[in-house]
């Protein structure tokens, strides 16, 4: 039966993403959502790293049928929606297979199709992007109405980060980016990142734009030993921990996403 608030309702699309691997973009992602879903919302999470998909093992799911199979028109989209501890509601992907990892005319309008399907189901879907600036994370942002930027204080992170959003800005007249500073070391560390971040892009990307492109910090999650504690169990942080201090800081975060 159809959802009688579905014409009202349409998600805000926001894309996680990094310049940088290995910064915890997923596991910001999947916390996120569940700090999301606490607090009312109706969030499904989209696992768009299609060659390298690892949200599943985040969440310890098995899912039997993935976003390949739905765009590969093997299955349909309810098939591969997935109920997610923290209440929220996930497309996992598949990894490892190359063919989805390049962005073909098929896997962009498929793409597109499914975003675009989803959207009057939930109040936000979250797309958890690959690292990089890849054709298919590009395109992939690109469906979005928000980008959220996962950097950690590492100078190989900043330098990845100002790329991204540098490229955000420059193809796809991205004027607002939301930032979240993963594994801080110390208190202070997010807006001197962001700080950072901001003085680059205004000295560089702001004049070969034309407009002021803005970097607002949502979020400053701390290294936590708690954190490769949840990891390791394949469990939510703000689940299992919810008192620590990353937890508390991603529950920050998606409160200010909220606002």
């Amino acid at each position: 039966m159809t959802d009688p608030n579905a014409v009202a309702r349409r998600a805000v699309v926001t894309a996680i993403t990094s310049g940088k691997g290995g910064v915890g973009k997923t596991f910001v992602s999947a916390n996120l959502a569940a700090s999301l879903a606490a607090a009312g919302e109706r969030v499904l999470v989209l696992d768009a790293d299609l060659g390298l998909a690892n949200l599943d093992v985040v969440l310890n799911l098995a899912p039997r049928v993935t976003l390949h199979d739905v765009i590969a028109g093997r299955a349909a989209l309810d098939d591969a929606l997935v109920d997610a501890p923290g209440g929220f509601t996930v497309l996992p992907a598949g990894s490892g297979l190359v063919e989805y990892s390049r962005l073909t005319a098929d896997v962009r309008d498929r793409l597109r199709q499914v975003v675009d399907e989803l959207r009057p189901r939930y109040d936000r879907v979250l797309l958890d992007t690959g690292a990089g600036i890849s054709d298919v994370v590009l395109y992939t942002v690109s469906l979005a109405d928000e980008v959220l930027v996962v950097a950690t204080p590492e100078p190989t992170s900043l330098t990845d980060a100002y790329a991204t959003i540098k490229v955000l800005a420059t193809t796809q007249g991205r004027q607002h980016v939301r930032l979240v500073v993963n594994q801080a070391t110390g208190a202070g560390d997010g807006r001197r990142v962001c700080a950072q971040l901001q003085r680059v892009v205004a000295r560089y990307v702001d004049p070969a734009v034309g407009q002021a492109v803005h970097i607002e910090l949502v979020g400053e999650v701390p290294d936590d030993a708690s954190v490769r504690e949840a990891v390791l169990r394949r469990e939510l942080l703000v689940e299992v921990f919810p008192g620590c201090a990353a937890a508390q800081a991603l529950a920050a975060a998606a409160a200010r996403m909220r606002a």
